[in-house]
C-alpha cells in the first residue's frame, strides 16, 4: 500500500490534468511562500473567476454568477423552454407539498462539501443556486475561502433563498437539506426551508430510469438521457481533497474545476426537472413521446408507480405499452404478471386467463402463481375441477406448497364423489 506521501503526490498529478484543460492563461511565476498571517496570504480566487468578495454584517465570501443564455443547449435539453414550464409541473412527484408556483420561484440546489458521509464536521464549502430567467439559467454560487466565511455565506444563502417559493435537488432531502440545516444550528441559527417546497428529484429519476439504467447518478442521467458528455470534469470524490489542496496553498486556481462541475450539476438538475415530473404528470402516448419516455423499461417504471397510487386502468394501458415496446427478460415476466392480475381485479378474466396461461407454459419466476391462478379460475368460476386439478399437479410438480396441496385434496375428493344420474 502507497504511504501517505505517495498518495498525496498522485492526487495533485491528476488534479494537474484537470487545471490544465481550465487554464486559460499562461503559467505565472511562483511567489515566494508567505506566512499564513500575512494579509496578501488570502486567497484571490476573483482573478480566477469572475465575481466579487461580498460584505455582509457576518464578515466576507466569495460570490459569482453565471449565465446559461436561453438559446442554449445542454445536450438535448433547450434551455429557453425551462422558462416555459407550467406552475403545476410539480404536483405529481410532490405528494401535495409542493406549492404551484412561476417556474422562475423555483431554486435548483446543490452544494459542494469537505466530505461525502455528512455529519457535524462537514463544512458546505460551495453552495450553488440555479433560477430561471427570461434571458436563460442563472447559477450563482456561494464560496466559502476559509472556514471563517461560513456564517456569511449562509447569511447570504438565507437572503438569496427568500427570492423562491420552491426548492429542487438531487438527493437533498437525504444530504444536502440536512447538512445545511446542520451548519445553520452550529452558528446558532435558524435554517431557512421550512416554508419552502421541497422536490427531491432523485426518487422520480429512479422510478423513471432505474429499471433501465445500472445508475441513477446526475452525471449517469446527464449523458443517457440528455446526450451531453462533460469534458475536463473533476470526480465528485475528489472534491475535498482540492478544497484541502487550496487551503493548504492557496493556489485559486485549483478552484475552478469545482465551481464549473457544480454550475454544470445545477443545469443538469433543472433540465431533468423539465422531464422527469412531466412523465408522472400525463400518461398518455403523446405527452410521454414528447418528454422523450419511449423505452419499455421506463414505461414500466410509471406504470408500477401508477400501480402503487390505485391507478389501475392507467397502470394496465403503461404495463401492456410496455411489452410492445420490448422488454428484457427479467422484466417481461414481472410485466405480463402485473397485466394478469389487474386485468383479474378489474374483472376481465377473458383477458386475463390467456396471460396466466402464457406464463404457465415457459419457464419463468410467475409459472407456479399463475398455474395457481389457472386452477381457482377453473375450480370456481368454470365449474371444472378435472382441469383445475391438472394444473393443481403441475403447480406441485415444481414444488410443494401447503396451499396447493389443500386444493389438490378437495378437487381429489370432489371428483371421487359419485356423479347423480341425470332422469331421461
Amino acid at each position: 500500500m502507497l504511504d501517505i506521501d505517495d498518495q498525496l503526490a498522485r492526487l495533485r498529478e491528476r488534479i494537474s490534468v484537470v487545471n490544465a484543460r481550465f487554464a486559460n492563461r499562461p503559467p505565472q511565476p511562483v511567489a515566494p511562500p508567505l506566512e499564513e498571517d500575512e494579509p496578501s496570504a488570502r486567497s484571490f480566487i476573483e482573478e480566477w473567476s469572475e465575481g466579487q468578495v461580498v460584505t455582509n454584517e457576518f464578515g466576507q465570501h466569495f460570490q459569482t454568477e453565471r449565465l446559461f443564455v436561453g438559446r442554449k443547449q445542454h445536450g438535448s435539453a433547450d434551455i429557453g423552454a425551462l422558462a416555459e414550464l407550467p406552475e403545476t409541473l410539480l404536483d405529481a412527484l410532490g405528494e401535495n407539498e409542493i406549492p404551484p408556483a412561476s417556474p422562475r420561484r423555483w431554486a435548483f440546489l446543490d452544494t459542494e462539501t469537505t466530505g461525502l458521509s455528512g455529519g457535524s464536521g462537514i463544512y458546505a464549502f460551495l453552495i450553488g443556486v440555479g433560477r430561471i430567467t427570461p434571458d436563460g439559467f442563472r447559477v450563482r454560487q456561494f464560496f466559502m475561502r476559509e472556514y471563517a466565511e461560513e456564517r456569511s455565506v449562509l447569511a447570504a444563502l438565507e437572503s438569496h433563498l427568500s427570492e423562491f417559493d420552491v426548492l429542487i435537488t438531487y438527493n437533498g432531502k437525504s444530504y444536502d437539506q440536512p447538512l445545511l440545516e446542520t451548519r445553520y444550528r452550529m452558528t446558532r441559527h435558524k435554517p431557512p426551508f421550512a416554508r419552502l417546497g421541497h422536490l427531491d428529484l432523485l426518487h422520480g429519476a429512479r422510478r423513471l430510469w432505474k429499471l433501465r439504467l445500472e445508475s441513477c447518478r446526475l452525471v449517469q442521467l446527464e449523458q443517457e438521457i440528455l446526450g451531453f458528455y462533460r469534458e475536463g470534469d473533476l470526480p465528485g470524490e475528489l472534491i475535498p481533497y482540492v478544497y484541502f489542496e487550496y487551503l493548504r496553498s492557496r493556489e485559486a486556481h485549483r478552484l475552478v474545476p469545482i465551481f464549473h462541475h457544480n454550475a454544470m450539476d445545477i443545469l443538469t438538475l433543472a433540465c431533468l426537472t423539465a422531464i422527469v415530473p412531466a412523465a408522472f404528470r400525463s400518461t398518455d402516448s403523446d405527452s410521454l413521446s414528447r418528454v422523450g419516455v419511449r423505452h419499455g423499461e421506463d414505461l414500466a417504471g410509471i406504470a408500477r408507480w401508477l400501480l402503487a397510487a390505485g391507478e389501475h386502468g392507467q397502470s394496465l394501458a403503461l404495463f401492456k405499452r410496455a411489452v410492445d415496446a420490448g422488454l428484457p427478460d427479467r422484466l417481461l415476466f414481472r410485466s405480463l404478471w402485473e397485466i394478469a392480475v389487474l386485468e383479474k381485479k378489474l374483472q376481465r378474466p377473458h383477458a386475463a386467463i390467456p396471460v396466466f396461461t402464457e406464463l404457465a407454459g415457459c419457464h419463468n419466476e410467475f409459472r407456479v402463481l399463475a398455474l395457481e391462478e389457472l386452477a381457482k379460475y377453473y375450480e370456481h368460476d368454470e365449474r371444472n375441477p378435472v382441469i383445475a386439478l391438472e394444473f393443481t399437479n403441475q403447480a406441485l410438480a415444481f414444488g410443494e406448497s401447503d396451499t396447493l396441496a389443500r386444493r389438490k385434496q378437495r378437487l381429489e375428493k370432489r371428483l371421487s364423489k359419485p356423479r347423480p344420474r341425470r332422469l331421461l
